[in-house]
């Protein structure tokens, strides 16, 4: 008996070792199953992000080839395709700007290589020193990088070109109005963005990141439990990308309703609205980091918790999906601002059952987030603090005394 029980246990064992084996191969092949579909997804978004860019790009390089080649009948027209689209790949919003430093750049080029021409030969150490004069004098000029390099690459071609090609500097000044008219003209008419739709794609991201973060932390109040409320905390701080990716849409916003004639009426809309609201944006972030915070600190101490002050962490959550939803569809942000007041209302009730040191900092971050929210739905400081204040109540203690 003992033998065969002995027998029956060695012969289950590579059984169980191979369906563990199996089922770590399975386990593993998932893995890489959804790796391959998040980065299939993640290039998908990328291509439907830049694809219009890419197609302003090409419409425009081929638009200032035509205009230089058939209008100007210039044989080899290379350098005005290439200022097209190196306008067009500045970032949104900074095409205009992109297009005067283009022309800025190509001016000292031009005028740093003709001086120095003027009076000492061509070579390689009269080339070096028209490069570097250029690129100093664009420095002390403007300074940006586009105007560094339009000046250094202007400079390179006046030094080899000009002894063998005849008046070579008024083509590079047409090519380089040629090609920032070209890239402008398809941004602004051909082929306009959508300032609506650029700040949405930007915005969401940000928005999404905040109210989920506020909802972990509201979920760490309600189970007393410091974990995901320390999680939210770090995903919060790795908030840059989608920043600098709102501010970057709001400057694109601004300039693609100003050039483009069939966004003229937005200029003072919902893409006003929704472009003023990236600053109160970042700051709400940086203090809601501060309240989750201390919701951190607040589990730990093991501080009273009122079933209100979860309540109000969750609802300052729903009025960031709010006012992203309402932006999205153009809407005056009124249902988001009435949401981000209730939260208020609730932390205000929070403070008055009684809350620790935490626990006040946590309700004082509740307010300040909530005024932050107002002003980026278009409300100024003051009225947003006023309303904070009014619908937070009085400041008093739990054992009915009065604090300032």
């Amino acid at each position: 008996m003992v033998d065969a029980g002995r027998h029956g246990s060695d012969g289950g064992a590579p059984s169980r070792a191979d369906g563990t084996a199996h089922a770590g191969l399975a386990g593993t092949a998932a893995r890489l199953r959804g790796r391959a579909v998040a980065a299939l997804r993640d290039r998908s978004h990328r291509v439907r992000a830049f694809g219009g860019l890419a197609v302003q790009a090409g419409l425009a390089a081929a638009l200032s080839w035509l205009v230089v080649h058939q209008v100007l009948h210039v044989s080899q027209p290379v350098f005005a395709p290439i200022s097209a689209v190196s306008t067009l790949a500045a970032s949104v919003g900074q095409r205009l700007r992109r297009t005067v430093e283009l022309i800025i750049g190509v001016t000292v080029g031009v005028v740093i290589g003709d001086l120095l021409l003027a009076v000492i030969d061509t070579g390689w150490w009269q080339l070096a020193l028209m490069v570097v004069l250029a690129i100093v004098v664009a420095v002390l000029l403007a300074g940006s990088a586009a105007v560094v390099v339009q000046a250094g690459a202007t400079a390179v071609l006046i030094a080899t070109l000009s002894p063998s090609v005849r008046d070579l500097e008024i083509p590079r000044f047409v090519d380089a109005l040629v090609g920032g008219a070209a890239a402008l003209l398809v941004t602004a008419v051909l082929l306009p963005l959508n300032p609506l739709r650029v700040l949405n794609r930007a915005a969401r991201p940000a928005l999404d990141l905040l109210s989920a973060q506020l909802d972990a932390a509201a979920g760490a109040l309600v189970r007393r439990d410091a974990a995901p409320a320390r999680t939210a905390m770090v995903e919060l701080r790795q908030n840059k990308d989608e920043l600098k990716a709102l501010v970057e849409a709001t400057q694109g916003a601004r300039e693609a309703s100003t050039l483009s004639p069939l966004h003229w009426h937005e200029r003072h809309g919902p893409v006003s609205r929704y472009a003023q609201a990236a600053e109160p944006i970042d700051r709400a972030m940086r203090n809601s980091g501060t309240l989750i915070r201390r919701t951190v600190t607040l589990i730990e101490d093991g501080e009273p918790i009122p079933e209100s002050l979860p309540t109000a962490v969750a609802g300052l959550a729903e009025a960031v999906r709010l006012l992203k939803r309402q932006f999205a569809a153009g809407n005056e942000p009124r249902d988001a601002r009435d949401k981000a007041l209730r939260a208020v209302c609730r932390a205000g009730d929070a403070y008055r059952q009684g809350v620790g040191f935490s626990g006040a900092v946590v309700v004082a971050q509740v307010r300040t987030t909530v005024s932050d929210l107002l002003v980026a739905t278009g409300l100024d400081q003051e009225d947003a603090n006023s309303l904070v204040r009014r619908v937070f109540g009085e400041l008093t203690s739990p054992i009915g005394g009065r604090r300032g």
